[in-house]
């Protein structure tokens, strides 16, 4: 009986372990140790005792993955493990519209030939025809492409 015991805390220990590996291989070695506790119940107890070890397997597996991805989110501990942000950008870019098409914008980066322009306020990628634009001169918007401004030396 102490093994069936030894596994399914192994089993759990792997499981919570996971929570903090960007991998799934301790949840299977988790999931394979409790799996081995059923089948030591079987071999030792029966049918009843390894159903009674496999219902009591899914109950501590579900209530690991509850654990991991309801609860340790909400905690101050687990909002440093998740990602809130991929990049430094606070949204989407904004969407690109004829509207902008002549407009002066003030070069944000160095535009070599790709960087960042300022248009009323509104910071847009860039991509110049007129090779290295310094950071600071203006620019006129000649065409779009996709999701950046095709801009000009003035």
């Amino acid at each position: 009986m102490s093994e069936i015991i030894l596994l399914f805390l192994l089993g759990i220990a792997l499981l919570a372990a996971d929570a903090f590996v960007s991998s799934f291989i301790l949840a299977i070695c988790g999931f394979v140790a409790m799996l081995g506790g059923c089948a030591l119940a079987y071999r030792s107890y029966g049918t009843l005792a390894a159903g009674l070890a496999a219902v009591a397997a899914v109950a501590l597996l579900a209530t690991t993955v509850y654990l991991e991805l309801v609860v340790l989110p909400r905690t101050r501990y687990g909002r440093g493990l998740t990602v809130h942000s991929v990049s430094g950008v606070p949204g989407p870019p904004p969407a690109l519209s004829s509207e902008v098409l002549g407009k002066t914008a003030q070069a944000l980066t160095t535009l070599a030939p790709s960087g960042y322009v300022l248009i009323d306020g509104r910071r847009y990628e860039a991509f110049s025809q007129s090779g290295l634009i310094a950071k600071g001169e203006n620019v006129r918007v000649v065409g779009l492409d996709n999701f950046r401004v095709i801009v000009s030396k003035t």
